[in-house]
C-alpha cells in the first residue's frame, strides 16, 4: 500500500525550493490541503494517512484516535506543538517531530520590524503618503530604551543581539537561564516575569504556549508595566488576553502592541485588535521568508523520511 502524506502547511506549498523535490522523490502519495485546518476538517480527513506534515492544524485527541491505526508519525513544520495533543500521540506511540533552530533569525527580524513600525508610525505615514496625504507624525527613538525579553531561547537570544545593536539595554527572564550567553551579550537576568514587566520599555514575548503561559499578559500584568510601554508578540496570540490588551491600548496605558499572532487565525473581520489604537497585526508571517521556509521544510521532510524509512541513527538519536 502506498504511503499517504497529508501536507497542510501553506508556506511549504507556496515557496519554491528543494523541499518539493525531496518530498516528491520518495514515491509517497501526497494530499495537499490549505491549513491551518480546524478540528472539524481534520476529522473529515483522519484515518486515511500514514503521516501528517502539518503546520498549526488542530490535531486533537479525537483526530489522533480517528487516525489510528494507520497514522505512524506527525512531522511538524515549525517549532510550537501546542496545536497537537502530544500526550495522546505519545500514548499511542506516534512520534511528534518538529524543527527547532530553523526560524530564529527571521522571527527576530520580524520582531524588530514591528517595533520600528510602532515607534516611528511607519505604516500610518506610509499609507497616508500613498493616499496623497503628507502626514508628519512624531515618533520615538529606541536607543536607550530597555528591551525586556520573556523567554530567552533561540529567538529571544536573537532579539537580544539585535537590541544590543540598536543600543538598547536588555533584561530577560527565562527559567532555563543561559549564563554564558547572558554574560557575552550583557543581558541582565531578572528573577521573575514581573521584574521584566516593571522595568522594560519594550516587552517581547518568546515563550511556548501551555497551561502556565496562556493569558499571561492580562490586565493585572499590564498594570505593572511602565506607562507607554510597547508589547511585542511573535510567539502565540493566546499568551495575551485580547480584551485586556485592547483596553490598555485604547486607554493609552500602553504605547503599542505589535503581534504576528492572534488568538484566532485567521481572525474574524471584527476582531478587536484589528482596530485598536497603536496596534499592528501581521498575518503570522514572522517565519515566512524564502530562506526560513526552505530550512523548515527540508528539516520537516527529512524528519518524516528518516522515520518512515527506519533510519537507525535517527531513531536512536530521538529515542523512538
Amino acid at each position: 500500500m502506498t504511503t499517504r502524506i497529508l501536507l497542510t502547511t501553506t508556506s511549504f506549498q507556496d515557496t519554491p525550493g528543494p523541499h518539493h523535490e525531496l518530498l516528491e522523490s520518495q514515491g509517497f502519495e501526497i494530499v495537499r490541503e490549505r491549513g491551518p485546518l480546524p478540528e472539524e476538517t481534520m476529522l473529515e480527513l483522519a484515518g486515511e494517512f500514514d503521516a501528517f506534515l502539518c503546520g498549526d492544524d488542530a490535531i486533537t485527541q479525537a483526530v489522533i484516535e480517528k487516525s489510528l491505526p494507520r497514522l505512524k508519525v506527525i512531522s511538524k513544520y515549525g517549532i510550537g506543538l501546542d496545536k497537537i495533543d502530544v500526550d495522546i500521540a505519545t500514548s499511542q506511540k506516534i512520534p511528534v517531530l518538529n524543527t527547532p533552530g530553523v526560524n530564529h533569525t527571521t522571527v527576530a527580524e520580524h520582531t524588530f520590524g514591528l517595533l520600528l513600525c510602532l515607534s516611528k508610525h511607519l505604516v500610518e505615514v506610509a499609507g497616508a503618503a500613498r493616499n496623497g496625504e503628507w502626514r508628519r507624525l512624531t515618533g520615538h527613538e529606541i536607543l536607550g530604551k530597555t528591551m525586556g525579553i520573556i523567554g530567552l531561547g533561540r529567538i529571544g537570544k536573537e532579539v537580544a543581539i539585535r537590541a544590543n545593536a540598536f543600543g538598547m539595554p536588555v533584561i530577560a527572564f527565562d527559567p532555563y537561564w543561559d549564563d554564558a550567553f547572558a554574560q557575552e551579550h550583557g543581558v541582565k537576568q531578572c528573577n521573575s516575569m514581573d521584574e521584566v514587566l516593571e522595568n522594560a520599555d519594550v516587552i517581547s514575548l518568546h515563550c511556548f504556549l501551555d497551561e502556565n503561559t496562556r493569558g499571561m499578559i492580562n490586565a493585572s500584568k499590564i498594570e505593572e508595566m511602565r506607562d507607554g510601554a510597547i508589547v511585542l508578540n511573535c510567539a502565540r496570540g493566546e499568551l495575551v488576553e485580547t480584551a485586556d490588551m485592547v483596553e490598555a491600548l485604547n486607554s493609552e496605558k500602553l504605547g503599542g502592541y505589535g503581534a504576528d499572532v492572534l488568538d484566532e487565525e485567521p481572525p474574524p473581520a471584527d476582531h478587536p485588535l484589528l482596530t485598536a489604537k497603536n496596534c499592528m497585526i501581521t498575518s503570522h508571517i514572522g517565519s515566512r521568508t524564502y530562506e526560513s521556509v526552505v530550512r523548515q521544510a527540508l528539516r520537516s521532510v527529512n524528519n518524516l523520511i528518516n522515520f518512515l524509512n527506519g533510519d537507525d541513527d535517527f531513531i536512536q538519536a530521538n529515542k523512538f
